[in-house]
């Protein structure tokens, strides 16, 4: 049995420097080309173990571990939700995982969910606590190993830094995580390593290195044997038009062995791929499936391996779905049945009421969907490819109902300028980015816009609790309509509500408010105003002195007692319950 190279995924929160330090491994730089500087794609990068060795200056050779590992397979992936995350059935593909951290933010909405993810599938990972080159005062020692960095800087860095690293274990124990600075470690299956590193200066990526490297040579050597004939198993990270090529894979093959000639199964967008591998193609070592740079043409391939393949057939070709070699044409026909099972399952419209989604990937319909999943936005319809008229049709009936989820999320897809124009037409709502997490923030924005505007507009509309009194000596006019000065004791009064008595009866409506001779449209709690009163007359009706309620319908009631609640004042709410019980009196009498 051969030992293959460790999967090792990078994860963590949008920003906290993923790609940066992949890039100062690799020397390129992706995450410059990025959208908005944020992975959007994943991608993968093959380490040689003599790379990994000169990064680390020599430490590793301080392990006194026979190297049997080739090397790292790296996965770069985006900072959202499900996301981050190709899988295989039964687990991860990732043998170890990095968690990248800002050491001066913390913790953050994706590192949880990260974490969340990484604990789920059981995948052991290292903490990379990057940006140490941030806190305040810290002196840069370019490509340096972290503890000969650390070794020289000021006392009260030094206790910065600690300071830091200390919120980071006080975070990680919140989740059942036991974990400590990654020298003082003492039992790597008990702790998790914290490791302070730079994605800039290259400070403490040694260290990150030589533990990664120690992890997998002493912990995963048996995980990583492989029967390098086995049946080739992968995920489709994207499908790419390729010069010369056409349509063309990227796959991150995790086991077994695949050759030019081979029989592939894939899922498609409408049916099972059965196709030949007419190509293989590998990146050169410390290139990346994502650069646009010199391929190896090669004749076979063995795990673990980002590389792209070349085969007819697959426009329809998913990405996040698996690729499954297979031998015999009993073995093609359970593979085409159990992977379109797959495909259907994330990609079948729901019965219920929901939002819509398009995407260019698998993996960008989990990230949306995972996304909304929190928010309790429900999917009714998740599907790959461009945005269709028919699409918007069904956003803007289910809109009719609940205009809150009649909404469309696009990523990384074409929307027609005619499908544009009728979604604009019809008040349809379309929340488009290349980036993931974008479309959720934007949402969120919009959603808290819709809900304050609706809500204003409701309270608006509705009649709320007050009582006022009439004051004495301030009677202008006596009816038609009766003019005088009131103060209001609780809640607020505005124009066109009426007013009743102690005893339940009616006398009349609120014709105009005036404060200081201008007219206003509401007075509150202690205000004292004057009022016309459309209906009484003072001295007969009425009298000075005596203490009026706004009527409240019954349906206001239901309306402010289920929704509004909270926005009454404890006056409100005793002058509500006054209103109650005179309402009440009035009716038994009536009925007797």
């Amino acid at each position: 049995m051969a030992i293959r190279q460790p999967i090792i995924s990078v994860v963590g929160h949008i920003d906290h420097g993923k790609t940066t330090i992949l890039d100062k491994l690799r020397g390129t730089a992706v995450a410059k080309r990025e959208a908005g500087a944020i992975t959007q794609h994943i991608g993968a990068t093959e380490v040689p173990i003599d790379a990994i060795k000169k990064a680390t200056f020599g430490l590793i050779d301080k392990l006194n571990i026979k190297l049997t590992i080739p090397g790292f397979l790296m996965i770069d992936t985006p900072g959202h939700e499900a996301f981050s995350n190709l899988r295989k059935r039964g687990g991860s593909i990732s043998d170890i995982a990095v968690l990248v951290v800002d050491i001066n933010e913390g913790f953050k909405a994706q590192t949880r969910e990260a974490l969340e993810v990484l604990k789920q599938f059981k995948v052991p990972f290292v903490v990379a606590a990057n940006k140490i080159d941030l806190i305040d005062g810290w002196q840069k020692h370019e490509e340096q190993p972290f503890m000969k960095s650390f070794a020289e800087q000021p006392e009260h860095v030094k206790e910065e830094l600690d300071n830091q690293l200390y919120k980071l274990v006080i975070a990680l124990s919140d989740y059942g995580v036991n974990s400590e600075r990654f020298d003082r470690v003492n039992d790597y299956t008990k702790q998790v390593a914290i490791i302070p590193c730079s994605g800039l200066t290259k400070e403490g990526i040694p260290e990150l290195l030589m533990v990664l490297t120690g992890l997998a040579q002493k912990y995963l050597e048996n995980q990583l044997k492989i029967e390098v004939s086995g049946p080739a198993r992968g995920s489709i990270i994207e499908i790419k038009d390729e010069k010369g090529l056409g349509k063309t894979i990227d796959v991150i093959l995790y086991a077994g062995t695949l050759d030019v000639g081979d029989t592939i199964v894939m899922p498609g967008l409408n049916e099972p791929i059965v196709t030949k591998v007419r190509a293989l193609l590998k990146p050169s070592p410390m290139k990346e499936l994502r650069e646009k740079g010199q391929f190896l043409n090669v004749k076979s391939v063995t795990a673990a391996a980002g590389i792209k393949i070349s085969a007819p057939g697959l426009d329809n070709a998913v990405a996040g779905m698996p690729v499954w070699e297979v031998q015999s044409k009993a073995e093609e026909e359970q593979a085409k049945k159990e992977l379109q099972k797959e495909i259907k399952t994330l990609l079948k419209a729901s019965d219920e009421e929901g939002a819509i989604i398009r995407a260019d990937s698998i993996g960008a319909i989990e990230a949306l969907t995972g996304l909304m999943k929190k928010i309790n936005v429900p999917i009714r319809k998740a599907a790959i490819g461009d945005l269709t008229k028919t699409d918007v049709i069904e956003a803007k009936r289910i809109a009719e109902n609940n205009p809150l989820i009649g909404v469309i999320f696009t990523f990384n897809v074409k929307i027609p300028k005619d499908v544009e124009q009728y979604a604009k037409e019809h008040n349809v709502k379309i929340f488009s980015s290349n980036i993931v997490y974008s479309i959720y923030e934007d949402y969120l924005q919009w959603k808290y816009q819709q809900e304050t505007e609706r809500r204003s507009q409701a309270l608006a509309k509705l009649i709320w609790p007050a009582k006022i009194k009439l004051l004495k000596g301030f009677v202008f006019r006596q009816c038609n309509p009766a003019v005088v000065g009131v103060e209001v004791l609780a809640g607020r009064i505005r124009t066109k509500v009426r007013l009743i008595k102690t005893n339940g009866k009616e006398i009349g409506e609120i014709h105009q408010l005036q404060s200081e001779g201008e007219n206003i449209s509401e007075a509150k709690a202690g205000q004292k105003i004057a009022v016309s009163i459309q209906g009484p007359t003072i001295g007969r009706t009425i009298k000075e002195d005596e203490t009026l309620y706004v009527f409240v319908p019954r349906s206001n009631i239901e309306i402010i007692e289920s929704e509004f609640a909270a926005e009454l004042s404890a006056d409100e709410i005793q002058t509500l319950r006054e209103f109650k019980e005179i309402i009440e009196k009035h009716e038994d009498k009536e009925e007797e």
